[in-house]
This record gives C-alpha cells, sequence and structure tokens, in this order.
C-alpha cells in the first residue's frame, strides 16, 4: 500500500523550500531596484 504520509510530507517539505527561495528572490531583486540611483519611488492613486 502507498505511503501517503511520506508523499505529502515530501510535497509539502519541497513547497516550502521553494517559497522561501522565492521570498529570498524577491528580496533580493527588491533591494537591486533600490540600490539604484536614479530609482523614484511613486505613490500612484
Amino acid at each position: 500500500m502507498t505511503d501517503y504520509k511520506d508523499m505529502y510530507f515530501l510535497l509539502l517539505n519541497k513547497i516550502t523550500d521553494i517559497i522561501k527561495d522565492l521570498q529570498e528572490v524577491q528580496q533580493q531583486a527588491e533591494d537591486m531596484y533600490l540600490a539604484q540611483e536614479d530609482s523614484v519611488t511613486r505613490i500612484v492613486e
């Protein structure tokens, strides 16, 4: 019989790792954008 618990935890752990990686990459991209000398932040209403 298939052990669904192990499959679930494998999938959950991998998804959690990928979400963490995406958050780190997003932060790096935001830091790069803010580090630009000519960056201007505008509020759009």
